[in-house]
């Protein structure tokens, strides 16, 4: 059954505000292998103009899945979790994530399409710091597939 139109520019509540630590961003940028100095080295990321060390530009996926899950559970959207894939992200920057933020994201159903059976959702995520400043622009692409057919 495809997904109701009607939920195109529905805005769910912030979530509660996540803590930017160090350590999460060096963890972070272990994980996916990239060196940047700025990313671990707080005196390296002062001499780049930044307060503390900064995240690399995925790192907000690591808070913006949360506000994006909270649109996915909505009993009201009815999406079939159990077909749903990823299908695209990306992130549109005001300004790097640095450590010491306390940003929330408040999610926004872009729109949502039919396409071969297989229903599409786009959810945006305005991430905000504790100051009310916009920092990303969090953009997620979920396909629930199409049920299989007996």
């Amino acid at each position: 059954m495809a997904l109701d139109q009607s939920f195109v520019g529905r805005s769910y509540p912030p979530t509660a505000p996540y803590e930017v630590g160090r350590e999460k961003i060096r963890e972070f940028a272990e994980a996916i292998g990239d060196p940047n100095p700025a990313y671990t080295d707080p005196d390296a990321a002062r001499a780049l103009g930044h307060p503390d060390v900064i995240a690399p530009p995925t790192f907000a996926f690591v808070f913006s899945y949360r506000a994006a899950f909270a649109v996915v559970q909505d009993p009201q959207l009815g999406l079939d979790y159990n077909r749903v894939v990823h299908g695209d992200q990306r992130f549109a920057y005001a300004r790097p994530v640095c450590a010491g933020d306390r940003l929330t994201v408040t999610s926004t159903i872009e729109s949502v399409k039919s396409l071969a059976g297989n229903d599409i959702l786009d959810v945006r995520g305005e991430v905000r710091d504790a100051s009310g400043e916009h920092v990303v622009t969090a953009y997620t692409k979920l396909v629930a597939r199409a049920a299989e057919e007996d």
